[in-house]
């Protein structure tokens, strides 16, 4: 059977976690040659190995959020799962709670919510890294040396991966991967930097001439997951296996074959102090188990290899300048994914017309989409239309929370679920147009990060417009960060921001603000906020100064300072005042102030004064006491996944 028909074999739909990865992009796209129900996870925007990859193959995943996870694993209900996330194994990655974090905490909570979900292969990419200072072809049940946070992060996810696989039943299988190359690497490993070398008829300083290293093709790792998943049964279940030539190939060996099949004249020049801290001279894999139960063998030689992976990077230099790309963020691609974030109150007749509308302008744009209506405890059958709307478009999501929270949690809510590249919050009434979201993404693939809308005008009473207006000018007078005049919550804005956005634990939230707060590259949109398509506004006057109040006190300290300079001025005018009162009092006694008019004016002014100054400094501490609660933002009762109510996590934002 052939690498093809391997792929094309194996039991979907299948989820390659960690596609931004040198391994996993591979994965995904030899996968998607041959198939099309697979879909890759990332963590950040579009990544630059994932550039042409559909966006509706991608799905954004933060292995990090319980809630996240376990939304995005109940919609795609994986039966084969490919597991290439993994941070430290470059030298540059060295946080070493992240490490632990990524490798081993995060994994264990990913099996946890896979464990019952009747899967038919689960293969995790291990590292070969886990045998430490035993790095001399080791067998897999030899002990391992650790050598690094990174090796012990993988040594204890093996260790969980014969619990689960042993002891629990799934089928679960670690691949510990040596010195894998080919297209999609780092421009900063070492074949990479050879590829770059040889096109200009150069070498590249080597490590220790006589370091050893096992170089394994990366077409042939691609073969050892599919054999893995295929032979997948009990047998198999929690083992591990070496994916390795067995070849040891010296850098001396290596900077000769170069030479050769590149025909490079250089003599080439060594550096031993040169090389990972972690490095030992000695790394090279024992594949007999492999070979004996997968029935996998390495097919491509080094030399071949190393012509595939030149040839690869000759193709993209033209293309993209690839030796820079890969150190920078993000590019994005001609077709991007958009998550619709709907807030729900009240709004039970408009979610079908959104709904059209918003399907519509996707289709338009031909960009990869879905909608999360959020409903927050509306009274009405909110829930039900999204419900039956989910049932019969599988793009459609519903969040149903436990009360209401507010329109600022509701946006949260959905952002934290959300799985395409950018996120559009609307407000569920309709004053939103889904149809300004065409000129939201224009300027979005123009580079921007976050898109709003500018309401030019609203059709409102005009005294009642003027009052919004004024409290925007005051709002971006007083605050703290430059914040957009007359912007709501109406916007679209970048994966990346929207990371950052989730970063902000505050429980009663200023989005707006925030999105100021957080910077980017942001444009604006005019347009005109049309009235409520259904029903009247649930907002009123003390809503509107409660929002207001939410706004200026969440991101200005002006009104401290006006208290702190208003008492200043009144502390020296009342020095004055006494001093006027004395001098008059000596010079002319007979005119002092008689009655009590002067002193009641003077008891009332700093009376109202200190109550106002009072008043001031509570709006403070009570936002420092809601913060110091540190209770949930919100709380979900539902999460609705085509037509059905799945539990949510027993928490909102921790």
């Amino acid at each position: 059977m052939t690498a093809e028909d391997k792929l094309k074999s194996l039991v979907g739909p299948i989820l390659v976690i960690g596609a931004s990865g040198f391994i996993g992009a591979n994965l995904l796209r030899q996968l998607l040659a041959v198939r099309s129900d697979v879909v890759g996870t990332v963590f950040s925007g579009s990544p630059w190995r994932l550039a042409g990859v559909p966006s509706a193959n991608t799905a954004f995943m933060n292995l990090q959020d319980p809630v996240s996870t376990r939304s995005l694993l109940q919609r795609l209900a994986p039966k084969t799962v490919f597991d290439c996330s993994s941070f430290g194994a470059y030298s540059f990655e060295r946080d070493h709670e992240r490490i632990h974090d990524t490798n081993y905490t995060s994994f264990i909570r990913l099996l946890e919510e896979l464990e019952p979900m009747a899967l038919s292969a689960y293969v995790h990419a291990g590292s070969s890294s886990e045998y430490g200072l035993n790095s001399a072809g080791p067998a897999e049940d030899e002990a391992p040396l650790p050598n690094s946070h990174y090796a012990v992060s993988k040594v204890a996810a093996n260790a969980a991966i014969t619990y689960f696989g042993k002891v629990r039943g799934l089928p679960i299988v670690n691949l510990r991967l040596y010195s894998v190359y080919g297209p999609y690497e780092d421009s900063s490993r070492l074949i990479s930097t050879l590829c770059d070398h040889t096109l200009r008829g150069e070498l590249p300083t080597f490590a220790k001439p006589e370091v050893t290293r096992d170089f394994v093709y990366i077409d042939d790792v691609v073969e050892a997951f599919a054999d893995a998943a295929l032979k997948m049964g009990p047998e198999l279940a929690g083992e591990s296996f070496n994916i390795g030539t067995g070849v040891q190939t010296s850098l001396a060996d290596l900077a000769s074959i170069v030479r050769e099949v590149f025909a490079i004249d250089t003599v080439p020049q060594f550096a031993p102090s040169a090389g990972r801290a972690w490095d030992t001279d000695k790394w090279y894999a024992n594949p007999d188990k492999a070979q004996r139960l997968l029935g996998w063998y390495a097919r491509v030689a080094l030399a071949d290899g190393l012509r595939r992976s030149q040839e690869w990077w000759k193709q993209q230099l033209p293309k993209s300048d690839f030796h820079k790309l890969s150190k920078k963020a993000p590019r994005r691609s001609s077709q991007n994914s958009v998550s619709a974030i709907v807030a729900c109150y009240k709004d039970a007749q408009a979610i079908p017309i959104m709904h059209e509308r918003l399907a519509k302008v996707f289709a338009q744009l031909d960009v990869d989409y879905e909608i999360i209506f959020v409903n927050d405890c509306s009274p009405d059958d909110s829930e039900e239309v999204i419900r039956a709307l989910s049932a019969s478009d599988p793009r459609v999501l519903g969040i149903t929370h436990s009360r209401n929270f507010g329109s600022q949690a509701a946006f949260r809510s959905g952002m934290e679920i959300s799985s395409k590249e950018a996120c559009v919050l609307l407000d569920g009434d309709l004053q939103d147009p889904p149809e300004l979201i065409e000129a939201f993404v224009e300027a979005w693939r123009a580079g921007a990060d976050v898109v709003y809308g500018r309401r030019t005008k609203r059709e409102m009473p005009y005294w009642l417009e003027a009052c919004y207006r004024g409290f925007y000018r005051l709002f971006a007078a007083m605050s703290e960060v430059p914040v957009p005049k007359n912007a709501g919550d109406f916007s679209l804005i970048d994966r990346r921001v929207v990371y950052w956005l989730l970063q902000c634990h505050e429980r009663d939230a200023f989005l707006r603000g925030l999105r100021a707060y957080v910077g980017f590259t942001q444009v604006g949109v005019d347009y005109v906020r049309p009235e409520r398509m259904f029903g009247v506004s649930t907002n009123n006057w003390i809503k509107n100064i409660g929002w207001a109040k939410k706004g200026i006190f969440s991101f200005s300290r002006m009104p401290l300072h006006l208290l702190t300079a208003m008492g200043g001025v009144a502390c020296m005018a009342t020095v004055l005042l006494a001093l006027v009162a004395v001098g008059i009092r000596l010079a002319a006694p007979d005119s002092v102030p008689q009655g009590i008019t002067f002193l009641s004016l003077l008891v009332m002014f700093f009376g109202s004064f200190t109550i106002l100054g009072i008043g001031l400094l509570g709006e403070y501490i009570g936002k420092i006491f809601e913060e110091a609660k540190a209770r949930p933002a919100f709380i979900r009762r539902h999460i609705i996944v085509r037509g059905k109510l799945q539990s949510a996590e027993p928490k909102g934002n921790a």
